[in-house]
């Protein structure tokens, strides 16, 4: 591929000598993938049971959903280009043995505040992961067509990681309390840090210059305030505190920018930017997860708490997303070389944003055959749209910036996750707190069932059976009626994402193998 700048690329031309073990090494790095993929998944199907137990308010239940994501999406960049200077693998392993210890926190939480802080310590270490993973890939795999197949493995291990969380997950709560979710990463930690001592190669920058710790502070800095700002405002209007965190945010993140294109040795090389492809690459992740992700994150409530099902079945129910998403993670390398990358991301992205479009007609009776298709055909537009643009990030610069670019490329993914939850969940808890309560239903139980949707199961279950099931009645109708219009608003989010990239990945072309 040669971006609209020309790069580096040409200079790899020579064929080099495949490394022995490559695809072993790329077994374990599916294990770092699986370990996020599961542990993100998980949380949906748990968010029930971790209600009636812990108690937190709507906003509490929010952050716990996205807290996550905000310090990952902060630490990123910072922990992408820590892992080019100090090597990719001591990261990736020591991020490994943190994101263990830490999950075993998430597991013993007793309250929502507890929660929350372990969630975020979680995202700390889920921060060394996944750049790790990529710049890895990027650095074992130097023929084009394998890196391609490689990164569709990769991306297939993420959504196998969304199918196998559910189901184990849905197991483990029929049989165990909810803090077993989280530890279900602890033999996946103990597999990839004892394999990957052995198997995996090093890799770093070999001239990075050094860390600077300024522009680590102003990254986090800025993305974390940036979100919050969004998120709070979201959620309750504008305050005069929310004002001022976004505004704090602006100026650490134009600050940052500054200091980059200053540094001798920056974090983040900006010039990276000026590659169109890689640029259109980082947004359609951004907008995509974002259009996507608060969808996602009230789905298994919806199949629980509104259909009626367990959390095996929802866990099951889910599976077809992830079925799509490794099938076209495989096929996208080879479909984009021979058909085009625009019109293979823009595709994938209509795709999800027309199934998400279906979803407006949502109803809390709509049957399985329905939900099945519509999480079939987001599956298969994810995973060609995710697959593609990581190879046109990867694909756009030097071995040596792998762990920046791939950082670049999660905090995309991360930061619209965030995003997503915030203003999307916002719309649904915003629909969902306005409902209805019937007449005669005690003040503390309104209040209850107002939170969340766990909180009017619980409410009802303690109320006469037919005040407690008209209780019920009318909160899940208003719930399907905020997943109804985050779902439009996702639908005109994606369908505008896929026109975007039509124009900015005109003309991208990924690399073809050394042999032909």
């Amino acid at each position: 591929m040669t971006g609209t700048t020309g790069g580096p690329l040409t200079a790899e031309a020579p064929a080099e000598t495949p490394r022995p073990g490559r695809w072993l090494a790329l077994a374990v790095l599916a294990l770092a993938v699986l370990l996020v993929a599961v542990d993100a998944t998980v949380l949906g199907l748990a968010t029930p049971f971790l209600s009636e137990d812990l108690r937190p308010s709507g906003t509490q239940l929010l952050w716990i959903g996205d807290v996550y994501s905000f310090v990952i999406a902060g630490l990123l960049v910072s922990m992408g280009s820590l892992g080019d200077r100090i090597g990719r693998k001591k990261l990736l392993l020591s991020g490994a043995v943190a994101f263990g210890a830490v999950s075993v926190l998430n597991a013993y939480a007793t309250s929502p505040e507890m929660m929350i802080a372990a969630r975020a310590l979680l995202g700390v270490a889920g921060a060394t992961l996944m750049p790790s993973t990529l710049a890895l890939i990027r650095n074992i795999f130097h023929d084009p067509k394998e890196r391609s197949l490689a990164i569709g493995i990769w991306g297939a291990m993420a959504s196998a990681g969304a199918a196998v969380g559910p189901v184990v997950g849905g197991f483990l709560l029929g049989h165990f309390w909810w803090g077993s979710v989280f530890l279900i990463n602890l033999p996946v930690m103990a597999v990839l840090v004892l394999v990957g001592i052995k198997l995996l190669p090093e890799s770093r920058d070999p001239s990075p210059g050094p860390w600077d710790l300024l522009s680590v502070a102003l990254s986090m800095a800025g993305v974390i305030a940036v979100v919050y700002a969004i998120k709070e405002g979201a959620t309750h209007g504008p305050r005069w505190d929310v004002a001022a965190a976004g505004a704090v945010g602006v100026a650490a993140l134009v600050w940052f920018v500054r200091r980059q294109l200053t540094l001798a040795s920056p974090l983040l090389d900006m010039r990276l930017f000026h590659n169109r492809g890689f640029s259109g690459a980082v947004l359609a992740d951004l907008l995509t997860v974002l259009g996507l992700s608060g969808m996602v994150f009230f789905l298994s409530q919806f199949l629980q708490l509104v259909q009626g099902r367990n959390p095996l079945e929802a866990g099951l129910a889910e599976l077809p997303a992830a079925v799509g998403a490794v099938v076209a993670g495989l096929l996208a390398g080879r479909a984009a070389r021979r058909f085009s990358v625009r019109s293979v991301v823009a595709g994938g992205l209509a795709a999800i944003g027309l199934a998400l479009a279906v979803l407006v007609w949502l109803q809390s009776g709509t049957s399985y055959p329905l939900l099945g298709a519509v999480l079939l055909v987001v599956g298969v537009g994810a995973g060609f749209s995710f697959t593609v643009t990581a190879d046109v990030i990867l694909s756009s610069v030097p071995r040596e910036q792998a762990g920046a670019a791939s950082a670049v490329s999660e905090t995309a993914y991360e930061l619209g996750a965030a995003l997503g939850i915030a203003l999307l969940g916002s719309i649904v808890t915003g629909v969902y707190r306005d409902f209805t309560v019937p007449g005669g239903v005690p003040a503390a139980a309104a209040g209850e069932a107002r939170e969340s949707l766990g909180g009017a199961v619980e409410s009802a279950a303690a109320l006469p059976p037919a005040q407690g099931a008209d209780l019920l009645a009318s909160a899940q109708e208003a719930f399907v009626e905020g997943l109804r219009i985050a779902s439009g608003v996702g639908a005109v989010v994606l369908l505008a994402t896929a026109a975007a990239a039509w124009f900015l990945l005109r003309g991208q072309k990924l690399e073809e193998g050394y042999g032909g």
